[in-house]
């Protein structure tokens, strides 16, 4: 099972639900989030992150804070243990991926037991944890008859959402990284060793052959589109918008107030810089806009020294969009894979048919299995009379950004310098 990372509810010893869910993208434990850092500091550190509000941690504590009369009877359950719970019939372990944003120490596998007392959570609220991968039940016989699952069938411990994607992406060696654009954009990773940044803005998930998936989510994304051109042929607008390389205005498409990747901005706000000559020219300024983002995580990602030349993988619902993907090769400068099937469901099949082969002693990794059962339709390389002409604009938003506070000198000068 995979989901939406940092969605939790309480649910009692049955499995009921006592609290309606907080969703991933639920902000409300702002007060509590800076209680848990403060709590968490050392720890938070040694893994190299922080929490924030939409974490599961501080919404957990958002929870029992507004429930006291809850919490001798209360669980959590992150979304994929409450549907594994009525799968199995019982209760069942949480994996450590779903796990991270609730504090797990992904580095001593364990719940950080300091930090929980300093923050007034009991024991019993919190789930034993195992790695995904990990068989954790079998489907009961009441779940087959509602589901049309065998009964007996094993239910294997999964991963988040953007953790099954990156699977189903095949980016699993080190220094090979996955870009999901669908209505945001998310960049997910592989490296030998942990990397830790001191402002937060980058985490890492543990991948079930030991390395580390570090990535991030920005606020950026093809939801700009929907927003600004509703109900239009975007295809039609595709086609239009190639003779726009470059637009002449310079975009900040920011599908939501607030940044999250490359930089943290709670209060950052989309931009054009200059008046767009038509609608087409600021649709392609809003398609370069997201490129340009993506190319800044890059530097951002070099910069805190994680490996970034393995191959690159586009998913997402904007990969319907071939324009779009050549747009996207141009401005990174770097050729991308265009997995057939890239759905996360995809993901949790290779991670269940590496568990079963691990349970049958054949001892191969996701990372051979992933070999196997995923395919790349296409490679898309960047065109070379197209590449440096997206240089100086890019530099524009960079300086842009920094002006605004938004990013660090240091980023914007590392940028400049990969850019050269």
């Amino acid at each position: 099972m995979d989901g939406t990372s940092g969605t939790i509810v309480l649910v009692d010893r049955s499995g009921k639900a006592l609290t309606a869910g907080l969703m991933y993208d639920d902000s409300r434990a702002v007060a509590e989030s800076r209680f848990v850092n403060e709590a968490g500091a050392a720890l938070w550190a040694s893994l190299g992150y922080r929490m924030q509000p939409s974490w599961a941690l501080p919404k957990l504590l958002w929870l029992l804070r507004a429930n006291p009369d809850l919490i001798p009877s209360a669980r959590l359950a992150h979304q994929t243990d409450f549907i594994n719970l009525r799968l199995a019939g019982h209760q069942v372990a949480s994996d450590s991926s779903n796990s991270l944003k609730t504090g797990f120490d992904l580095i001593r596998e364990t719940w950080p037991q300091e930090v929980l007392d300093t923050l007034g959570i009991p024991d019993h609220i919190m789930p034993a944890v195992v790695r995904p991968g990990t068989q954790i039940g079998t489907v009961c016989r009441e779940a087959a008859t509602m589901t049309g699952i065998p009964a007996g069938t094993p239910i294997i411990a999964g991963m988040t959402d953007g953790c099954a994607a990156q699977i189903a992406a095949g980016a699993l060696e080190v220094g090979s990284w996955n870009s999901v654009l669908g209505t945001t954009l998310v960049l997910k990773g592989v490296t030998a060793d942990l990397i830790r940044d001191p402002a937060g803005v980058v985490y890492s998930h543990r991948s079930p052959d030991g390395n580390w998936l570090p990535g991030g989510a920005s606020s950026t994304g093809a939801g700009i589109l929907t927003r600004r051109f509703p109900e239009r042929d975007l295809d039609v607008l595709d086609a239009q918008a190639a003779n726009h390389e470059p637009a002449t205005v310079i975009a900040y498409p920011l599908v939501s107030r607030g940044e999250r990747f490359p930089f943290i901005a709670p209060d950052a706000e989309g931009f054009v810089l200059g008046a767009p000559a038509g609608e087409i020219d600021l649709y392609a300024a809003l398609l370069q806009g997201v490129a340009f983002v993506e190319r800044l995580c890059f530097d951002s990602l070099d910069m805190l020294g994680a490996p970034i030349g393995g191959d690159l993988t586009f998913t997402g619902g904007a990969t319907r969009s071939r324009y779009w993907c050549q747009l996207r090769s141009d401005i990174l400068g770097r050729p991308v894979r265009l997995p057939e099937n890239a759905e996360p469901a995809l993901g949790m099949a290779v991670l269940a048919a590496a568990s079963s082969q691990a349970r049958n002693a054949a001892g191969r990794s996701v990372c051979d299995v992933a070999r196997e059962m995923i395919r790349i339709r296409e490679v898309v390389s960047p065109r070379p009379d197209r590449v440096a002409r997206f240089h100086e604009p890019y530099l524009r938003l960079v300086e842009e950004l920094a002006r605004r506070g938004w990013i660090q000198p240091a980023l914007r000068e590392h940028a400049e310098r990969r850019t050269k």
